[in-house]
């Protein structure tokens, strides 16, 4: 795996992670509010249904998406090798005059 995608997957794999937490976090609360009764509790579990149907698809959509994205980098880093190493150095040379700055 290259350094530019293992950054961008970690960054978009925690996201990816902290969704999937919620989501599981959320059955389990619907789970353990099964016993309760009323119109409110079944509101509540409706809506709390909804919204993990609602997380689910968005990180289905997300790990797409991110998928795509590093597939998309690679492919032009791979037809530009030179220009693409230009374009970091020139960043890299920003970026160290910028934080040397004083």
């Amino acid at each position: 795996m290259k350094a530019h995608e293992r950054t961008h997957e970690t960054g978009a794999d925690k996201v990816v992670s902290d969704l999937k937490r919620v989501v599981h976090d959320s059955q389990e609360l619907l789970h353990s509010s099964a016993e309760m009764a009323g119109d409110r509790a079944r509101m509540m579990r409706d809506r709390l249904a909804d919204a993990m149907d609602a997380a689910k698809d968005t990180c289905a959509k997300l790990e797409k998406k991110v998928a795509a994205g590093a597939k998309a980098t690679d492919r032009v880093i791979r037809e530009n090798p030179y220009q693409s190493l230009g374009v970091a150095f020139g960043l890299g040379l920003l970026i160290g005059v910028l934080v040397t700055r004083k």
